[in-house]
């Protein structure tokens, strides 16, 4: 199984980042270590949204549809800090 994830920073800023994984906590903790994304790198994350998927390039599909539909990671977002 594999995971689209969208992780929030838990700074001031709130960036937020997509990524995909087979384990997400081990994936978030290595981006929580500094050895993750060059992005994310400096910064605490938590997992906001999650979404499980059977085959690589479906879970490669719906990262590539998140990272690059603003509104919707603005929504998923707005549902989580409100």
């Amino acid at each position: 199984m594999y995971y689209v994830y969208m992780l929030i920073s838990l700074d001031k800023y709130k960036h937020t980042y997509v990524g995909y994984s087979k384990d997400i906590l081990k994936r978030l903790d290595l981006h929580n270590s500094g050895k993750g994304a060059k992005f994310t790198r400096g910064r605490k994350w938590q997992v906001i949204y999650k979404k499980k998927y059977k085959t690589l390039s479906a879970v490669l599909k719906n990262e590539y549809i998140l990272k690059k539909n603003k509104k919707l990671r603005v929504k998923i977002k707005n549902k989580y800090l409100y």
